[in-house]
C-alpha cells in the first residue's frame, strides 16, 4: 500500500463515519439526545476557551503515566522472574492466572477504602490494568529465547545478573515491548473508569458532570478526545516497538 493511501484511507473512512453521525442527528432532531458534530466541535471550543478541557486532558494524562509507570516497573522484573524460575513459575502463576480475570473496576471499592477519595485509587487502576500484560509477555518472551544464547554466556564465565543483562534483556526486548503496548491499550480504557468516582477533573470526571448537567455534547467531547489519546500513545508505541525489533531483532 503505498503512502498516499495510506493517508487517504483513515481521512475517507473518517468523512463518512462524520457524515452519518451528522446525518443520524439530523434525524434524531433533538441535540440533548444525540449532538451533531457540529454541536461537539462547538461544546470543545466552549470548554477549551474555559481553560477546562487541556486540565482535564492532562490531569488523566497525568495518571496514566504515573500508573502505567508504576505497571511496567513492577511487571517486567516479575515477568523475568517468572520466564527465568521454573520454581517461581510453579509458584507464582495460579496466583496470577486467578487474579488476572478480576476486573480493575472490582478492585475500586477496597481501593477506596485503603487509598481514600482522590487521585491513588484511579492510578491503581491502571497499575492493575498493565501489569498482568506485561507480566505474561514478558515471561513468555524470556521461556522463547534460544537456550544456545544461554548456554554461550555460561561457557564464558558470565554471571547469572551479567547474563540477565547482556543476554535475556536484549533478547527478550521484541516481546516486552509487545505486552507494554497491549498494556497501554487496557489500562488508558481503565483510567476513564477510574476517574468517573472520587475526583474533580480528568477527562473520566468531565464525563460523569457533563452528564448531571446534560450536556451530552461534552459527554461526546471528552468520548471523542479518550479516542484520539488513545490512539496516539498506541501510534507512538507501535513507533517504539518498531525501532526495537529493528535494533534488537525480530523485524520482518
Amino acid at each position: 500500500m503505498t503512502r498516499t493511501l495510506r493517508i487517504l484511507l483513515p481521512l475517507a473512512a473518517t468523512a463518512v463515519l462524520v457524515t452519518a453521525w451528522h446525518a443520524a442527528a439530523a434525524r434524531v432532531g433533538s441535540a440533548l439526545l444525540f449532538p451533531s458534530p457540529g454541536a461537539v466541535l462547538a461544546g470543545a471550543l466552549e470548554t477549551a476557551a474555559e481553560g477546562r478541557l487541556l486540565g482535564d486532558v492532562v490531569a488523566s494524562l497525568r495518571r496514566f503515566a504515573i500508573g502505567y509507570a508504576a505497571g511496567v516497573a513492577a511487571g517486567v522484573p516479575v515477568g523475568l522472574l517468572l520466564g527465568l524460575s521454573l520454581h517461581a513459575r510453579s509458584a507464582l502463576d495460579p496466583i496470577i492466572q486467578v487474579l488476572r480475570p478480576i476486573s480493575p473496576i472490582a478492585w475500586f471499592p477496597l481501593f477506596t477504602l485503603w487509598f481514600g477519595i482522590g487521585e491513588l485509587p484511579a492510578i491503581a487502576i491502571v497499575f492493575i490494568a498493565a501489569i498482568y500484560p506485561i507480566v505474561l509477555t514478558t515471561a513468555n518472551a524470556v521461556r522463547e529465547i534460544d537456550p544456545l544464547y544461554l548456554k554461550v554466556a555460561r561457557t564464558f564465565g558470565d554471571s547469572r545478573a551479567g547474563t540477565i543483562a547482556r543476554v535475556v534483556l536484549p533478547a527478550s526486548l521484541p516481546g516486552i515491548a509487545v505486552g507494554l503496548r497491549i498494556a497501554v491499550g487496557t489500562s488508558w480504557v481503565f483510567i476513564v473508569a477510574g476517574e468517573m468516582l472520587g475526583v474533580t477533573s480528568g477527562l473520566g470526571y468531565l464525563i460523569i458532570d457533563a452528564r448531571n448537567s446534560l450536556r451530552t455534547d461534552l459527554v461526546l467531547v471528552a468520548m471523542v478526545l479518550i479516542g484520539l489519546l488513545g490512539l496516539s500513545i498506541d501510534r507512538a508505541l507501535r513507533l517504539a516497538e518498531a525501532r526495537v525489533r529493528r535494533h534488537w531483532g525480530g523485524a520482518r
